[in-house]
This record gives structure tokens, C-alpha cells and sequence, in this order.
């Protein structure tokens, strides 16, 4: 949200995709109070409820910005629709990013931009190592670095892509408050994870483990990186052929056409 000032468009339609996790209309609506905004659910049931929670009230137009956004699938997005689309930390969470890439394109109008947030590789670093040393797999799913998912947004069509990252560092009190907040972001969902379920033992050696490891104040510290990232949609360039066909009567016009004329 930082970054929205150095954006010179003011957009009149805006797509927040999966904002139900994102948390960030009113934050959209305050920036941009005059534009229309539509939320897309990629989560048939989380789209239902956000229609059923979000029905506006009769005099919600009569305030800026007090029109709720309305709820879509992804399927419903019209083409070339929207100026913005925001995506709060959704897309490492994306089975086929290449593919949300090119929806995210087909959804944006020619010059209007993407901005979006996501997780990089280096979270929850501290939790992979120690899941590293005993031999455990991975705690977690990987994270694309923000270079590949810069090279990923080109080939998706996009220009001027622009990514940075900051790392935060967040502490807990116990191990148990750790993994209750790490599950309630959503578990572990890397493919290669344990696939059985784990005993009180096994959960008593990662408590211990995560201790051993806090900080000289008492508290347990996790990295997570935070990848930002924006680009623009260029006008479409026009596909060159490997191969042309030219007839020797478009060779002797287009012969003609460039000779000098002489009086």
C-alpha cells in the first residue's frame, strides 16, 4: 500500500483477487474511493459466504467508497476489465503460478497494473532447519524467489516488473503458541511432508527443539520474507512467424515501391 503514491493512474475499476485472505478492501476503498472494485474468490464456498456476508445496506451510496466490492469466480472476470489488481499475499499459495499470471494479465486493461505481496524462500527458515537436522522433510511448502516469479510475470506478458523483499521477524512466547499461529496460517502443505500422523514423542522433541533454539530473552524468533512486486500491461506486440510466404507479385510491387524515381 506504500507503494500506491509513486501509481500516477487512478484506476476505475480495480480486481482484489482472493481478498478474503488479503484483508485489504478498506484499504482500497480509502486510496481509490471512486473506483469500482470486484473481489474474486477462487474458493467456491469463501465466495458464497462473502455474497451472503456483504449484502449493502440501502444507503451505502450515499458515502464514498461505501459500495461494497462485488464477490466474483474467477471464471466471471471479463477480459481487459480493470486498471488495478491487487493480490495480498495469495500468490505463493498458488498451485499453477504461470497460469494465475496469465489470468492476472487477461483481467488488466492495456497500461493498467498489477501490484501484489507474497512469501518468499526464506520463511520460516529457522523451523526448516531444525525439520533439516532431525531428518524430517520439509515443515512447509516452497517459496518461489522473487527473480523467478520477475522472469515468470515477463513471459506472462507483463513489462517494467519491479520486485523487492523485506524480512520480518516475529517471536513467540512458547512453542505451542508458534505452531498454533503457523497452522492457523495454513499447516503444512508441501507434497513431500510426513504423510502419517506424528506421536506425542515426536511432538515433544520439537518443542524441545524449538526452546533450545530461543532467543536470550526467552522467546522464539521466526524469519518470514515478504516479497513485493508490480508491472504494467504493455500493448500487445504482434507474433513474428518463423516462416513468410511472399508471392513474386508482392516481391516485384514491393521492388517498385522502394526504387528511386527518376524525371
Amino acid at each position: 500500500a506504500e507503494r500506491l503514491p509513486i501509481i500516477k493512474l487512478q484506476p476505475a475499476a480495480l480486481l482484489d483477487w482472493s481478498g478474503a485472505c488479503g484483508a485489504s478492501e478498506a484499504l482500497l476503498a480509502q486510496a481509490y474511493p471512486k473506483a469500482r472494485r470486484m473481489a474474486v474468490e477462487p474458493n467456491a464456498a469463501v465466495a458464497q459466504q462473502r455474497r451472503q456476508a456483504r449484502k449493502p445496506a440501502w444507503w451505502s451510496f450515499m458515502r464514498p467508497g461505501g459500495q461494497a466490492a462485488s464477490v466474483l469466480a474467477p471464471q466471471e472476470v471479463e477480459p481487459g476489465s480493470v486498471e488495478l489488481l491487487w493480490s495480498n499475499m495469495m500468490l505463493h499459495a498458488a498451485i499453477d503460478p504461470p497460469a494465475l499470471l496469465a489470468q492476472w494479465q487477461r483481467a488488466l486493461k492495456v497500461d493498467g497494473f498489477v501490484m501484489f505481496s507474497c512469501l518468499g524462500p526464506d520463511t520460516a527458515r529457522e523451523l526448516r532447519d531444525v525439520y533439516a537436522a532431525l531428518g524430517w522433510g520439509p515443515p512447509g511448502a516452497d517459496f518461489v524467489d522473487m527473480h523467478d516469479i520477475g522472469d515468470a510475470m515477463i513471459h506472462a506478458g507483463f513489462a517494467d516488473p519491479v520486485m523487492d523483499q523485506e524480512t520480518l521477524t516475529l517471536t513467540w512466547s512458547t512453542p505451542e503458541a508458534l505452531l498454533a499461529e503457523l497452522h492457523a496460517l495454513g499447516g503444512n502443505a508441501s507434497p513431500r511432508r510426513f504423510q502419517g500422523l506424528r506421536g506425542r514423542a515426536w511432538q515433544a522433541r520439537l518443542m524441545n527443539e524449538l526452546r533450545s533454539r530461543a532467543q536470550p530473552d526467552g522467546r522464539i524468533a521466526l524469519r518470514f520474507e515478504v516479497a513485493y512486486g508490480h508491472a504494467f500491461k504493455p500493448l500487445p506486440k504482434p507474433r513474428v512467424q518463423r516462416e513468410a510466404t511472399i508471392s513474386v507479385d508482392e516481391m516485384r510491387a514491393m521492388i517498385r515501391s522502394s526504387a528511386p524515381t527518376t524525371r
